[in-house]
């Protein structure tokens, strides 16, 4: 699969088609978002993209710095953040 930029991998999520970044710590199978090993982000059955706020005000707590910027990204995408 050819490595595409960070926000690639997260509009390749929204739009259902699998995508990796360069370093592999963003990657998607198109329903699944990941963060290195950490699922941020997954598909409702309906198709509604659902994205956990792994940030320091989030729902979910702070994971790391790179992991709020992967959210971050997804955030503009996103149809609910939780």
């Amino acid at each position: 699969m050819k490595k595409v930029r960070n926000r690639q991998v997260v509009d390749r999520w929204y739009g259902g088609a699998a995508a990796t970044n360069h370093t592999s710590s963003l990657t998607t199978d198109g329903t699944k978002l990941w963060s290195y090993n950490l699922c941020i982000g997954d598909t409702h059955p309906s198709g509604v993209k659902v994205l956990r706020d792994y940030t320091a005000n989030g729902n979910h707590g702070f994971k790391s710095q790179t992991t709020s910027c992967h959210v971050g990204l997804a955030k503009a995408v996103a149809d609910l953040v939780d």
